[in-house]
């Protein structure tokens, strides 16, 4: 794309704020919650995150794109934000795995972009306001445009996104010959990549679930362990699936859970969730071990969490805080052999300090053989 040719876009916020801009990638008019991340690198594993869907992603740093989209670091199979905006993207990648520009790839995934408007001042809105809606648009906004446009933009809601994301039907992976030691369960909301990646090269066989896969139909699978992984949107929503997980912890199965996958085995505890204000998105969040009394930068994508005071003491017990805003990070329970944590120690593009967590669920399964 020529940064001359480019066309006029606009992003309308809510609020009725409007920046102007430039469009790039797929061409077109789209609505979502606006967010931000703060990631500096990272962007194609950002744009392949499920967790991501029915959202407006964007990025706080200035330039994004300058070493391409390869297939190697997805974290699915597409990409399903609803929209892209940055400060400056990269027209010529430069790097051995490049296979592509980022323009191309959201054109060829349906993503319209956005880019020279002020991210630095459209982040500093959403810092104070809170995340809001917002209309990315080639269509001059005139009074008469706008007024409209914002009815649409204020009555959006992202509803129910985890049965777009999950797959139809238990799939089954092995991406090497070598025998596994433990056979994974692996509950599908929107999972990334990784996820699967960390426990294959732990030894675990994984097989990936649909979400609304029964208690029943886990308990035959015979799992050594359970992985609930992110995904979008209010854990709240998920009403099938928080009543799937109150049946499997009288199974008494080891179980993991990142991110949504967190929030959803609270809430199957009796717990509840909040929305946050601005949300945790970017790879610089610090997270306070309780038990090891050690920090830990983490990466994080999540519009939700856990209320502290919700975690019953006859059940479990918050066992990582957000340092800066102190919200709960992680619960390890006593009526299950289960923990889990709000960030992301699969984390790929972003700090890797948590990945030990892991390992404890390898160790949890081997005691529970």
């Amino acid at each position: 794309m020529d940064f001359l040719t480019a066309k006029t876009a606009y992003l309308i916020l809510s609020d009725g704020t409007v920046f102007k801009g430039k469009s790039f990638g797929a061409e077109g008019e789209v609505i979502g919650e606006v967010v931000f991340t703060t990631a500096m690198t990272g962007y194609q594993e950002t744009l392949t995150d499920p967790s991501y869907c029915g959202q407006i992603v964007t990025q706080t740093f200035p330039l994004i794109g300058n070493y391409g989209i390869n297939s190697i670091d997805k974290e699915s199979e597409g990409s399903v934000v609803s929209g892209y905006i940055v400060r400056e993207y990269c027209k010529v990648p430069s790097n051995f795995r490049c296979e592509k520009g980022i323009d191309e790839y959201l054109k060829e995934n349906g993503i319209i972009g956005l880019y020279d408007i002020d991210t630095r001042r459209l982040t500093r809105i959403i810092r104070e306001t809170g995340v809001m809606n917002g209309m990315i648009t080639t269509h001059e906004p005139d009074e008469q445009f706008k007024s409209a446009a914002l009815e649409k933009i204020r009555s959006f809601r992202i509803e129910k996104p985890v049965p777009k994301v999950t797959v139809s039907k238990p799939t089954k992976y092995s991406e090497n010959k070598t025998e596994k030691k433990y056979k994974v369960a692996l509950i599908d909301y929107g999972y990334k990549y990784n996820i699967r990646r960390e426990l294959e090269k732990r030894g675990c066989d994984v097989t990936v679930f649909p979400s609304n896969v029964t208690a029943d139909e886990i308990t035959a699978f015979d799992p050594d362990g359970i992985m609930l992984s992110n995904g979008p949107g209010d854990p709240t929503d998920n009403k099938e699936s928080i009543a799937t997980l109150r049946e499997l912890i009288e199974k008494q199965i080891p179980t993991f859970g990142i991110c949504l996958g967190h929030q959803l085995l609270a809430l199957a505890n009796g717990g509840s969730t909040v929305k946050l204000k601005y949300g945790h998105r970017g790879g610089n969040q610090p997270v306070t071990d309780i038990d090891m009394d050690r920090t830990f930068i983490t990466s994080q994508n999540h519009g939700y969490a856990v209320v502290n005071e919700s975690i019953s003491p006859e059940v479990g017990k918050v066992s990582h805080i957000n340092a800066n805003d102190k919200t709960c990070e992680g619960v390890r329970y006593t009526n299950a052999p289960a923990f889990t944590v709000q960030f992301h120690p699969e984390a790929c593009g972003g700090p890797q300090d948590t990945a030990y967590l892991f390992d404890e669920f390898i160790q949890l399964m081997e005691e529970h053989k």
